[in-house]
Parts: C-alpha cells; sequence; structure tokens
C-alpha cells in the first residue's frame, strides 16, 4: 500500500514530472458563451485572441465531484491511499468537491484513506506541495509524514508575479475603472501575491522592470535570511520573456531555473505576457 497524490489542473506541473512522480491530474474547465473546455485541451494563442476578438473574460469551474470520484476511485481501488492537494479554497470550489468526492468513495471502500489538503494557493507554489508530496510518497513515507511534507512546502513558498497589462484586471471586474485609468496613464504596475488563500497587492510601482527587480530583491532577502531551495519562472503565455527571467535568475543563483507556462483558468485573470517568481525558502 502506497500514498498517491492527486491535484488539479491549475498546479501547471510539467508532464515529464507528473508521469515520473505517478502524479494524477483533475482538470478544471473554462466557459466562453459559446463554448467550454478543459483548460488542458486548448492552445493558449487561441484562447487568448478569442478573448481579444469576444471582448469576454470567461468563466472557470472545478472539476465535476464525478470526475474526482473516478479519480479517487482507480487508486484506492489498487489499494493505495490518496492525499489530494488542490487550489485555495478561497479562489476555486475544487476542495469542496473533493472532500464531497472523498465521502462518496468511502462509503464503497469504508477501509481506504484518502485525505484532502488546501494548498491555501496556486500554480507552481501549488504545484511544489504536490512534487515534494509525491516523492516523500516514492520513499515510502506514511501518510502522515507525506502529509507534513507538503505542509513544510506550504507554510515556506511564495508566489508574486506582475502583469503586463491592467486590461484583464479592468475586464474581470477586479480593479476599478477610475484606478485603471490613472494606473495606464501613469504606468503603475501592481505587484500580485498568494496572501494565505487569495490573490492580494504586494506593491505598486511603475513600470515592469521596476516591478521585477522589486520581486528580485524580496527573494534576495527571504533567501539570504532563510536560505533557498526551490525557485522557478512563471508566465502567461510568453515563453521569451520568460526563459529571459529564468536565465537571470539562473546566473545570479547559480542553479537550472525553469520557465513554466500559466494556463487559461489562471491566465485569463491577469492576461498574457505576466511573469512571476515562484520560489520556496529552505527555513
Amino acid at each position: 500500500m502506497a500514498v498517491k497524490l492527486v491535484t488539479d489542473s491549475t498546479s501547471y506541473i510539467d508532464e515529464t514530472t507528473k508521469k515520473d512522480l505517478d502524479i494524477q491530474v483533475v482538470n478544471l474547465s473554462v466557459h466562453f458563451p459559446d463554448m467550454s473546455f478543459d483548460e488542458v485541451s486548448v492552445e493558449y494563442d487561441d484562447f487568448y485572441q478569442k478573448i481579444e476578438r469576444d471582448n469576454v473574460i470567461p468563466t472557470s469551474s472545478q472539476p465535476t465531484i464525478g470526475q474526482v470520484c473516478d479519480v479517487f476511485r482507480r487508486i484506492v481501488a489498487n489499494g493505495d491511499d490518496v492525499l489530494g492537494i488542490f487550489i485555495s479554497a478561497q479562489m476555486s470550489g475544487t476542495c469542496e468537491s473533493a472532500l464531497t468526492a472523498r465521502d462518496i468513495i468511502l462509503e464503497e471502500y469504508p477501509q481506504a484513506r484518502i485525505e484532502v489538503m488546501d494548498s491555501k494557493t496556486n500554480c507552481m507554489a501549488l504545484g511544489l506541495q504536490v512534487v515534494e508530496a509525491a516523492r516523500a510518497a516514492q520513499a515510502g513515507k506514511s501518510m502522515e509524514e507525506v502529509i507534513e511534507t507538503a505542509k513544510h512546502v506550504r507554510n515556506r513558498v511564495r508566489f508574486y508575479f506582475v502583469p503586463a497589462t491592467l486590461e484583464y484586471l479592468i475586464k474581470g471586474g477586479r480593479i476599478g475603472g477610475a484606478a485603471a485609468i490613472i494606473g495606464s496613464m501613469l504606468q503603475i504596475r501592481p505587484i500580485l501575491y498568494v496572501n494565505d488563500g487569495v490573490t492580494d497587492i504586494f506593491a505598486k510601482v511603475r513600470g515592469t522592470r521596476k516591478a521585477i527587480e522589486k520581486i528580485f530583491a524580496q527573494l534576495q532577502k527571504d533567501a539570504k535570511a532563510y536560505g533557498l531551495k526551490h525557485l522557478l519562472v512563471h508566465h502567461i503565455n510568453d515563453e521569451k520573456q520568460g526563459q529571459e527571467l529564468a536565465a537571470n535568475l539562473s546566473r545570479l543563483y547559480n542553479r537550472e531555473v525553469s520557465a513554466l507556462s500559466i494556463g487559461p483558468v489562471i491566465g485569463a485573470h491577469v492576461g498574457p505576457g505576466a511573469v512571476g517568481v515562484v520560489y520556496c525558502t529552505e527555513r
């Protein structure tokens, strides 16, 4: 009997890692007035072109309870336990769906063990929790040890990002019209971060370059104080900028730094061209 990890598509863990660590994923979906699809099944360029063409921000929805049940059932039917780690419960109903699915499956398999954990974040700030937990599980750790591994990362992971434009925040109703006009005129860029499960403003600066410099400064401060375990770059449909940022961090910290794309469910709220940094400290 082993512990198997389940997460959702907003973790954006790369395919090789998911395969190597046997991580199962349930997909969130996005919905336009005329079409809907799982976020993993759409070309990102096409997705953002449709937003621009239709001038509409799609809604998103959590996996159905049935989808989560199917994944949980396959694992427990094989005699294994489940640890599901999902996007912040304050951002999505995915955790709630997983808890309901757990109760259903435990009625069918009363001897099984299924634990559900709120990551209190998203993207690879979530993904790192899942990856480290999966590594602990592969090493034969108990459920309690695997959960503790995930919580260790959850308590130390940080995710800062900056949008390329205020347009998507405006369309999504996340910034008022007057503030948006003034911000656009002055080239104000909010640095956003995930703060105890919700997206918050870390700082406001003038221009993307200064925003990135401030993120780098915060990273350097935390790395010096607490040590640096994980470091990666996220971008929204801007591979070139993501790779450039990753290369800069690679030189600064003398380590390989990946640049991973963010999918439509999260990306639609911030917009293409956004970049960010995810890191986890040692302490």
